[in-house]
């Protein structure tokens, strides 16, 4: 049945509409604005397949062509608004991130799990800002974040072992955990207690400490974080007095969930 199930999965992958997107997600903030050439070697088409798929994507409006140079335009935003309206979460989570920010005097983030990676969908930021390329949509390792890691750690035995088995650990500092041994204990860890706290490990510097967010059905859906300096609050602090703060937010927009 298995076999038959992954057979038709097959059968029924749409190649063009994924080539599609690939010329989408090529665009970034690195690469902005390309020729059909670049365009071609990022997605690694060819480049008659390439100039179909971005003059399809002019046609369509959400690629625009200068002379030789190709650019997103404004409109592929639809895709990710018809996201964002799909979850309430998102919205409902700000005034208490807000909160948070405002007793705490730190960034506060909501995110959700992606595969491998975390996605910011929600935030409220400090004048310090420690990462200042965050923002919503943003993509991060969720290894190594501590909100990657709640959202981690509440999945199924069977969920988190398939994510370590595909995982390939990539250090982002000298703090950073190596192995996929010492990953797991972290996350039975943080199912125990009920929260992470990731000391370095994405950034030098930066310390972060998360909460679950659960839905109706008491599945854990998203996760809260509040991301300080290392250097001017301890572990300690964080734990004592910043754990209430964002356990409080994080019932509140359980509470808006009920609605």
């Amino acid at each position: 049945m298995e076999s038959s199930a992954q057979g038709a999965k097959i059968r029924d992958f749409v190649g063009s509409l994924a080539r599609g997107l690939s010329v989408l997600r090529a665009f970034n903030a690195d690469y902005p604005e390309m020729t059909l050439t670049e365009v071609a070697g990022r997605t690694r088409l060819t480049r008659a397949g390439a100039r179909r798929f971005l003059l399809t994507l002019v046609e369509l409006g959400y690629v625009r062509k200068n002379h030789r140079m190709f650019r997103l335009t404004p409109k592929v935003l639809e895709l990710g608004y018809a996201f964002m309206a799909s979850m309430p979460i998102s919205e409902r989570s700000q005034p208490y991130l807000k909160q948070v920010t405002e007793q705490t005097g730190e960034s506060s983030s909501l995110a959700v799990l992606d595969t491998a990676d975390i996605v910011y969908l929600a935030r409220s930021s400090t004048r310090r800002i420690l990462m200042p390329g965050i923002q919503v949509g943003t993509r991060l390792p969720a290894s190594y974040t501590s909100l990657g890691r709640v959202l981690l750690a509440f999945k199924d035995e069977e969920e988190r072992e398939q994510f370590l088995s595909g995982l390939m650990l990539e250090p982002r500092t000298r703090f950073s955990v190596t192995s996929k041994s010492a990953l797991r204990k972290e996350l039975v860890k943080i199912r125990e207690q009920g929260y992470a706290l990731v000391d370095q490990e994405l950034e030098e510097g930066l310390r972060s400490l998360a909460v679950p967010v659960r839905d109706p059905a008491n599945h854990v859906v998203a996760a809260i974080n509040i991301s300080t300096n290392a250097a001017t609050v301890s572990i300690e602090t964080m734990v004592r007095k910043f754990l209430p703060v964002l356990k409080k937010a994080a019932a509140e927009i359980q509470a808006t969930l009920k609605v």
